[in-house]
């Protein structure tokens, strides 16, 4: 047996993920929770990605747009996490088995290296091409491939109930 499964029997045996899955209200209220903060972190970000692809917001400047959702995108990831990690651990037994999870996990990975490679590239210009109308290609790519990698990401976190 991996080390990987027995840490999830573990979580999913603990008192903690037992009294979320055992719970009348627990486990929907988390998941609520969770579909909120995806809603906040996924929402905030599409606003900055449609304002790269020149469709939101053309008047207004990509570093203005960044700096007023910024504080709201890390605030829907922390209870998108937070809950997520709850979630998991309540069922991280059957989690390890899923193969959708699995494939949840990977675009979250990527999703995850998107911005990073963003801000660490492309973005470090914003200065040059902040106010204008077309930003350049690489910058519509990421946007593009944010709101690709992100709705892929949510199917996968829906199906996951449908694949054991």
């Amino acid at each position: 047996m991996s080390p990987l499964l027995q840490f999830c029997q573990w979580l999913h045996d603990s008192a903690i993920g037992t009294s979320i899955r055992e719970s009348s209200y627990a486990f929907p209220i988390i998941e609520t929770i969770h579909v909120l903060g995806i809603t906040l972190l996924v929402g905030t970000i599409a606003v900055v990605d449609l304002r790269l692809l020149g469709i939101l917001f053309k008047r207004e400047k990509v570093s203005s747009i960044v700096r007023q959702v910024l504080p709201l995108t890390w605030s829907g990831f922390v209870v998108m996490f937070v809950s997520g990690i709850l979630l998991f651990w309540s069922e991280s037994e059957k989690a390890y088995a899923n193969p959708v999870f699995r494939i949840k996990l990977a675009l979250l990975l990527l999703v995850g290296l998107n911005p990073l490679v963003f801000h660490s590239t492309i973005y470090r210009s914003v200065a040059t091409w902040d106010d204008t109308l077309v930003v350049p290609r690489q910058a519509r790519l990421t946007a593009i491939f944010s709101l690709t990698l992100w709705s892929a990401t949510i199917v996968a976190g829906r199906a996951i109930a449908y694949f054991h």
